[in-house]
Parts: structure tokens; sequence; C-alpha cells
């Protein structure tokens, strides 16, 4: 192991540490602030919401539009291809913030198609993450990992740790996960994100919120992301 990777494993060891830790109480706060917000919000437009998401991530299995080789980047080392996905999450965060400040603009309309879109921003940066440290997304096996780590970034207290230690044993989970629970995954999904992005929805706040949230949960996926296949790279490592 190098400089550069002994420094990578401390690192993911500090993300471990927050990963795992207990949320505080301003999560209970924020979850009652939520349930007010989610109360301004058409009962139709909660339904497209989760039916947005169940089709997106679905599709993320069976599709092919965004799969990528994972040898693209075989001659990398880890420092060039951590350097590669930052560059790649810089365009990603922008776009995510633009289209979101778009989409938050037009009110409640516009703002129901900022999910499906915000989905497969975040969907294309993963495939993206997935061949920069070098696994091969025209698996299925690699296309359920991408789902757990969305599913890691975006999940309560409990299911955040219960998906972190699937990640870290991945080659002793994976044989027995053929699916995901995707009642369970769609609903801590919108639960993560459901406070700030219904305030999207909400005449007066719509643009602001808009590009901050998009902005900060491509930011959180990137972090994610990255160190998931860092762990998997070292791990893999002769």
């Amino acid at each position: 192991m190098n400089e550069y990777e002994k420094y990578v494993y401390e690192d993911i060891q500090k993300w471990r540490r927050k990963t795992l830790k207990k949320s505080g109480f301003v999560k209970g706060w924020t979850k009652k602030a939520q349930n007010k917000v989610n109360s301004m919000i058409p009962d139709r437009a909660h339904r497209v919401i989760t039916e947005g998401i169940k089709g997106m991530v679905k599709a993320t299995l069976v599709g092919s539009n965004i799969a990528t080789k994972k040898d693209q980047y075989q001659h990398l080392t880890l420092r060039e291809r951590d350097q590669l996905l930052n560059e790649k999450l810089s365009n990603y965060r922008k776009t995510a913030a633009a289209e979101g400040a778009g989409t938050g603009a037009g009110g409640i309309l516009l703002g129901l198609a900022d999910f499906p879109l915000l989905l497969s921003v975040k969907m294309k940066f993963l495939f993206d993450a997935a061949s920069v440290y070098g696994f091969d997304t025209r698996s299925y096996e690699e296309r359920l990992f991408i789902l757990h780590v969305f599913q890691l970034a975006f999940s309560n207290d409990d299911k955040r740790r219960e998906t972190f230690h699937i990640i870290e044993n991945w080659d002793h989970h994976k044989e027995r996960l053929a699916d995901m629970d995707w009642q369970v995954f769609q609903q801590e999904y919108r639960d993560y994100i459901d406070f700030v992005k219904m305030l999207q929805l909400v005449p007066g706040f719509g643009a602001i919120v808009g590009a901050y949230a998009n902005y900060n949960l491509l930011d959180h996926l990137g972090e994610t992301a990255m160190n998931a296949y860092r762990m998997r790279f070292l791990e893999q490592k002769p």
C-alpha cells in the first residue's frame, strides 16, 4: 500500500465512523417540519413522485442506456481515479443545481418534473463512479451495488447502518441479493429528501431551494460513492 492509499484508507475510516453515527435531535425536528410541508402538497404530487422513484430505480437494473465499460480507466492510479471522479462530480453538481433552479422556479408542475430529472442525474453519476474505479456496470451485480450505494446515501439511521454493512461485505452478501426491496427503497429516499425538496414545490421558495438542494444532494452522493468504491478498490488490490 503506497502513501496515497494509506491516506485513502484513513479517509475511509473517518467516513465509516460518520456514516454509522446516529443522527442528532435535529433529525426529529426536521421530520415534524417535513410532515407539515407534506400536508401542503396535493396527494397527486405525492403519487407522481413515488411512482417516478420506483420506475427510475427499477429501470436501472434492466436498462442498458447508461452502462459503462470497466476497462475505460484501467491504467489509472487510485489518486488519478479520485481526481477524475471529483472532476465529474463538479460537472454533475452544476447540472443538478441549474436543473433544480429552473424547475423550482416553475411551481408545482415543473417542481414535480425535478424528481425524475434529478434521479436521472444521480444514476448517471453513479454509473460513471463505478466505471472510474474499474467496475463493469453492464453486469446485474454491479447495478445492484449501485442501488445499494444510492440507498446508503439516502436512508435513515437504521437502514443506513444495515446498508453500510452490506456494502462493506459485498462479496459475502451479493450472492443472496437477487433484488431490492422497492417499497423500502423508495420510502427511505423520500423520507430523506422530502423536506427540502417539498419546499421546492411551495411558491416563493422554489428556485433558491431547488438549486441549493440539488447541489448538496449530489455532493453527499459523491462522497458516499467515492468512499464506497475506494473501499472495494483497496479490498481487491493484490
